[in-house]
């Protein structure tokens, strides 16, 4: 089977779920919107929702692969990668807010559908962030993280304007990298 046929399928998926909603999406609109017929659709998913969980991987894989990136940048200090790492999980949802009037529906049949993925998802850039803080933060790397992802996590809840959390984000890692202690042993 040909990943370009199924990236087409997923694009087209995203398109329909994002117009439509995932409740109104049919597999006819899928396959419309890919220039395919159903059954030619039907080789490659076997049904909308599992459309729906392969695209949610793609976009995972997709934020991952920023989030990796960005706690690999050489010579960015620490607030700025953690920052952009964080970042990839934030831009995920406000692009998502951004590009759908259904988008609490899409995020609430996330969470039925695909809640192992979310789980996956957000364990993998726990660890990310864990590992950018290593070094600063010693033993309390894997808490801090779990701190800052929650902290994003949060800042999801009010996208009214999206530069609000944009802004939130940066100020909440900056005070997080301040009160790390200048030697990871020293008791914060």
């Amino acid at each position: 089977m040909s990943n370009d046929r199924l990236e087409t399928i997923l694009t087209a998926a995203y398109e329909c779920f994002t117009r439509h909603g995932m409740r109104r999406t049919t597999m006819d609109d899928i396959a419309a919107a890919a220039g395919m017929s159903r059954p030619a659709v039907y080789q490659y998913v076997r049904n909308k929702d599992d459309a729906y969980r392969r695209l949610a991987e793609r976009l995972f894989d997709g934020s991952l692969a920023q989030a990796r990136q960005a706690a690999a940048t050489p010579g960015a200090d620490l607030a700025r990668r953690l920052h952009d790492v964080l970042a990839a999980k934030l831009e995920l949802t406000l692009r998502l807010h951004r590009e759908s009037r259904h988008a609490t529906e899409l995020l609430d049949t996330s969470t039925k559908l695909t809640g192992d993925l979310v789980e996956a998802y957000t364990r993998e850039l726990t660890d990310v962030v864990a590992g950018a803080l290593a070094d600063a933060a010693g033993p309390r790397a894997r808490a801090v993280a779990d701190v800052l992802v929650a902290l994003t996590r949060g800042l999801e809840a009010d996208l009214t304007d999206p530069d609000l959390p944009r802004r939130r984000l940066r100020d909440g890692v900056a005070l997080v990298v301040a009160g790390l202690p200048t030697h990871p042993g020293d008791p914060a």
